[in-house]
C-alpha cells in the first residue's frame, strides 16, 4: 500500500482531485496524514512540514520548480533532469475535465450542422478575474480590439456587462472570438485559457507560449506573438469577422499536432509515477538534506513564519478597525 497525501493546491482542488483519480487507477494507494509521498503545489507552504516524505511538486503556474524543495516535479518547462522531472502542462490536466476533447477535436476537419449560428454569434469576449502579476499586454490588446467593436468583458476585471458571469464556458460559447491570453509568456506555458474556447467552438486569440506551435496547430487560432503583432492580429480578426466562409474554414481547422493527445500524455504520466513508486522508498529520495541546502530550507521556513505572523497581525488590525468603525456609527 502506497501512502500519499496532497497539500498547497488551488481552492477547490480537494473536491475534484484528478491527479489522485489517475494514480488510483494504476496504483494501490491510501491517503495518510503521515505520507511516504507528498504531492504539493505552489499555493502555500504546508509542504515544508513534510521532511520525511518523498515530495512531488505539481505546478500549473509560470513557476520554475525548486528541486532543493522537491524530489520530483511536474511542470510546463522544457527541462531535462533525469527521472526527477516530467513536462505535464496545465492544459493537459484540464483535458481530464473535458474527457471528450480528443474525440471532439480530432485531426480531421470538423463539420458542424449549425454554421449559421456560429457566424451570427456576438463578436468577442474577455474573461479574467484580475490583472495581479499579469503581463499588461492582455489589457492593452483588449482595449485596442475594442476600438473595432465592443469586446464583452465577463470577468471581475474590466467588467462591462453589469457583473461577472457564473459559468465561463456557457458564456464564451456565444462568441465568435475569445481573447485567450496567458498571464505571462514563457516557452511551454500553455494553460486552460487556450483549451476552453476550442471546446465551445470559439476562435481563440492567443498570447503566451511562444512554442505553442509544437502542440497546437497555429492555423486553428489567431496567434499574437507580441505588441508589434497587434495591428496584424486585429486586421486578421476584422477580416475573419467580415468573411463568414473564411471564418468557418479557420474554426474547423484541426487543433492538435499529431503527437499531442491525451493518451500519450497519460502514458508519460504513468511512467513517471511508476518510476517513483516501484523503487524502494529509501532509494526514491532525490533532494539534498544536508550541507547548504539545509540552511536554505531553514531560511525559507523562517521567512514563511514571519510572513504568516504579519498576515495574522494585518487581519487582526483589520477586524479591530471594522469594530471601531461600527462603534462610531452607532
Amino acid at each position: 500500500m502506497i501512502k500519499i497525501n496532497f497539500c498547497d493546491f488551488w481552492p477547490g482542488f480537494e473536491s475534484n482531485n484528478l491527479i489522485l483519480s489517475f494514480i488510483e487507477k494504476h496504483f494501490n494507494v491510501i491517503i495518510d496524514d503521515k505520507p511516504d509521498y507528498l504531492i504539493f503545489s505552489v499555493y502555500g507552504k504546508r509542504h515544508l512540514g513534510y521532511d520525511r516524505s518523498i515530495k512531488i511538486l505539481y505546478s500549473g503556474e509560470n513557476f520554475i520548480p525548486d528541486f532543493n524543495l522537491c524530489d520530483y516535479a511536474l511542470g510546463f518547462h522544457y527541462i531535462d533532469f533525469g527521472d526527477r522531472y516530467l513536462r505535464f502542462p496545465l492544459y493537459v490536466y484540464y483535458q481530464w475535465y473535458y474527457r471528450n476533447i480528443s474525440q471532439g477535436f480530432s485531426q480531421e476537419p470538423r463539420e458542424w450542422s449549425d454554421e449559421e449560428r456560429l457566424v451570427k454569434r456576438d463578436f468577442c469576449n474577455f474573461v479574467y478575474s484580475n490583472n495581479v502579476n499579469a503581463d499588461p499586454i492582455r489589457d492593452e490588446f483588449f482595449k485596442e480590439l475594442s476600438k473595432y467593436k465592443k469586446v464583452d468583458s465577463g470577468g471581475r476585471h474590466l467588467n462591462n456587462i453589469s457583473g461577472p458571469v457564473k459559468d465561463k464556458l456557457n458564456f464564451i460559447k456565444d462568441y465568435k472570438f475569445t481573447i485567450a491570453f496567458e498571464n505571462s509568456s514563457s516557452p511551454g506555458y500553455t494553460t486552460e485559457k487556450l483549451l476552453e474556447p476550442f471546446l465551445v467552438k470559439s476562435l481563440p486569440i492567443y498570447f503566451g507560449n511562444p512554442l505553442v506551435h509544437m502542440e497546437f496547430q497555429i492555423e486553428s487560432m489567431v496567434h499574437v506573438t507580441d505588441r508589434n503583432y497587434f495591428r496584424r492580429a486585429i486586421d486578421e480578426i476584422i477580416y475573419l469577422d467580415q468573411n463568414d466562409r473564411i471564418y468557418l474554414d479557420k474554426i474547423t481547422h484541426p487543433i492538435f499536432t499529431d503527437e499531442n493527445c491525451l493518451v500519450n500524455w497519460e502514458a508519460k504520466l504513468f511512467t513517471f509515477f511508476d518510476s517513483i513508486f516501484s523503487q524502494p522508498y529509501s532509494a526514491a529520495s532525490r533532494r539534498t538534506k544536508y550541507g547548504f541546502n539545509s540552511q536554505y530550507i531553514d531560511e525559507i521556513r523562517k521567512a514563511t513564519r514571519l510572513l504568516e505572523a504579519k498576515t495574522r497581525q494585518d487581519q487582526l488590525k483589520s477586524r479591530i478597525k471594522s469594530v471601531l468603525i461600527r462603534h462610531k456609527q452607532k
